[in-house]
């Protein structure tokens, strides 16, 4: 144990190593881009992003229904949302260009 407990303490964070931030694709995206939240209603909804592109039928017990929008997709257990997913978005890329 050092002899000087306050001066190894104040010492210690210096060696401390940086850590990298990774966010996975499905967590990013335009913070603008609002996504319906869980317990809105269908009504809330459609009065707020309209008609869906795509209504899925009801699957299995209890019956979730999945409505899908350009962006994203917002899936119901009866009439409530129970969550709502950002579609991925594939990033374009420049070919790179071969050297002689």
């Amino acid at each position: 144990m050092p002899r000087y407990p306050l001066l190894f303490a104040l010492l210690l964070p210096l060696c401390a190593s940086a850590d990298s931030l990774q966010i996975p694709l499905g967590e990013q995206g335009a913070a603008s881009s609002l996504l319906p939240q869980r317990g809105d209603s269908r009504r809330a909804v459609l009065e707020h992003f309209g008609l869906a592109d795509e209504e899925h039928p009801a699957i299995g017990q209890p019956p979730i229904t999945r409505w899908d929008y350009r962006e994203f997709s917002v899936y119901f257990e009866h009439d409530q949302v129970i969550d709502s997913v950002r579609h991925h978005q594939a990033r374009t890329t420049t070919p790179i260009k071969e050297q002689p």
